[in-house]
């Protein structure tokens, strides 16, 4: 049972995805922070000013508070577009990695005539 937990543990993908979501959850936070701490203070303070409220999260409308919600879909934007931009990078470095592999020359396949040719100069031997 031990041997079984300890193949599962370490198969490559089990790794993989660990790897993955300890890195999405400091990616997470990073964005989190770029939202709360840059981009709320320099592009939605002038919009909070006008509206009266200190904070995001206080944003109201007859009684339904928007306000943290309109910063998850801030936070959802701003991962969408950081993540194409990283995966565009990885892309176009993987293009540059990659080795272009050399065409063998492969001699060219006989066409049909020549085929028929070879076929009628058989038969004529004959």
């Amino acid at each position: 049972m031990l041997k079984d937990l300890k193949e599962f543990l370490l198969r490559g993908n089990v790794v993989d995805l660990a790897v993955g979501v300890i890195i999405a959850s400091a990616f997470g936070a990073i964005v989190t922070s770029l939202v709360n701490d840059i981009i709320t203070p320099l592009i939605l303070n002038p919009a909070l000013k006008a509206a009266n409220v200190e904070r995001i999260a206080e944003l109201s409308w007859n009684g339904v508070g928007y306000g943290s919600f309109l910063s998850a879909v801030i936070n959802f934007l701003v991962i969408g577009t950081v993540l194409f931009f990283v995966i565009k990078a990885v892309e176009k470095a993987q293009n540059l990695t990659k080795k272009e592999e050399p065409a063998e020359d492969t001699p060219a396949a006989p066409t049909e005539l020549e085929v028929l040719q070879e076929i009628k100069a058989l038969l004529e031997k004959k």
